[in-house]
């Protein structure tokens, strides 16, 4: 009883199955779909944010502005300043404007023109953080 697989016209002939078995495919197609619904939570992250509360009233405190120039010039409020002196004149200044008080209240806002070395860009920063100013804005204008 041995089947004829060359074709030919025997009793007992094996016919060629024409149908597609999509079963292992749904399979697979259904693992990979539970692995993905249990990868996928795992891997987003969080951010922290701690927003201030909302309220009605605009701030009273006006910023103190530093700009950095191509050459390294470091204005404060359009008095020139050096990186040294930075914490200082900053301090001075908000006494000046009637700001004194604690320096993670007090505003900072900081503009670069665009061939500002990161490095003088990030010193700045740096100053003004060791200073203890922690609120801190960077001023960020299109170029035209």
């Amino acid at each position: 009883m041995a089947a004829k697989l060359s074709g030919g016209g025997g009793r007992h002939t094996v016919r060629h199955n024409a149908e597609i078995n999509v079963t292992p495919f749904v399979d697979v197609l259904l693992v990979l779909l539970i692995i993905f619904m249990v990868a996928v939570p795992l891997a987003t992250t969080d951010i922290r944010l701690d927003l201030p509360p909302a309220s009605n009233e605009p701030s009273t405190r006006e910023p103190v502005f530093i700009a950095i120039q191509d050459g390294g010039a470091l204005f404060l409020a359009g008095q020139p300043t050096s990186l040294k002196t930075l914490a200082g004149d900053l301090s001075a200044k908000f006494v000046a404007e009637g700001q004194a008080g604690a320096r993670k209240e007090q505003r900072v806002m900081i503009s670069a023109q665009a061939d500002v070395p990161y490095e003088a860009f990030m010193g700045v920063i740096n100053a003004v953080h060791t200073g203890g100013w922690t609120k801190v804005g960077i001023i960020n204008e299109d170029l035209h």
